[in-house]
């Protein structure tokens, strides 16, 4: 089964003030289940898991419906205020939904690079492993020493890493990258998304992502490494089709039933969709 581990849904008259900006032509418009449909189908994805993109229990509430109605989302990754006192009684609920799999703060957009460093965080840590559910985390490379001190904090949390943290592909800043990445990836805990990469390539020809996809590979094995599209994001840099060849071509064919599909399935227990 071929799943694609991160897409998004948006309406732009919910996102006022919100990103994306109008300048972004390539996504800035409605993104629906009848319009990736086509694309999955052509692809051979049997399944997706869809992540949000806004700070708010009502986007959350909005995909989880979208679940409701669509067979082919077969996980969500909601929101919840995760350092609010009842941050614990927020994920037991939303638990009871099937298709809520995990949570995943806006870390990208908090100023303040040590605030999942922090055991206010602990009660809905604690809460997410009572309910069997995961963390994505949407970091940036000054992030990862702090994201390094949280996970092993709670070794019994899954946690994904979003992007490849978002490397800085068109400046060419590798060699730190890779030592956090790799402090990372000993804490077998910790996975890592092959997404979002192409958008952060610049101007730079599509094969200057090699290096780094295949950097993640070698880090995180091919048991912890989970292909994602970030779809319809990836309009900005490319198209899906090409992003699944880019990344069927970097990862060794031995390994593409865990990689594109097995272990998103282990990660968000998707079998039971």
């Amino acid at each position: 089964m071929l799943i694609d581990a991160h897409q998004h849904f948006w309406l732009l008259k919910d996102r006022q003030g919100q990103w994306p900006p109008a300048s972004l032509e390539a996504i800035y418009r409605d993104f629906l289940p009848t319009d990736l449909q086509p694309l999955l189908e052509k692809a051979g994805v049997s399944g997706t898991v869809l992540v949000q993109t806004m700070e708010s229990a009502a986007d959350t509430d909005f995909m989880l419906a979208l679940a409701d109605d669509n067979s082919f989302i077969k996980g969500v990754v909601g929101w919840v205020d995760m350092k609010a006192a009842d941050a614990p009684q927020d994920i037991a609920r939303l638990a009871f939904h099937r298709a809520l799999k995990g949570v995943r703060p806006m870390l990208q957009d908090i100023a303040d690079v040590q605030w999942i460093d922090d055991a206010a965080l602990d009660p809905a840590v604690e809460a997410l492993i009572e309910n069997g559910l995961v963390f994505d985390a949407l970091v940036l490379p000054p992030h990862l020493p702090c994201l390094l001190r949280f996970a092993s904090r709670h070794p019994a949390l899954k946690i994904v890493i979003d992007h490849g943290a978002k490397p800085k592909i068109a400046t060419g800043h590798y060699v730190d990258w890779r030592r956090d990445m790799a402090a990372l990836a000993a804490l077998p805990n910790v996975h890592c998304k092959l997404s979002g990469l192409l958008v952060e390539r610049g101007d730079q020809k599509p094969e200057a992502v090699r290096p780094y996809a295949e950097t993640i590979l070698e880090l995180f094995g091919p048991e912890r490494v989970i292909f994602g599209s970030d779809w319809p994001v990836i309009r900005l840099a490319g198209d899906y089709q090409d992003w699944l060849d880019f990344c069927r071509d970097v990862v060794p064919q031995e390994h593409h039933a865990k990689v594109f599909g097995g272990n998103a399935i282990d990660f968000y227990s998707l079998s039971d969709r």
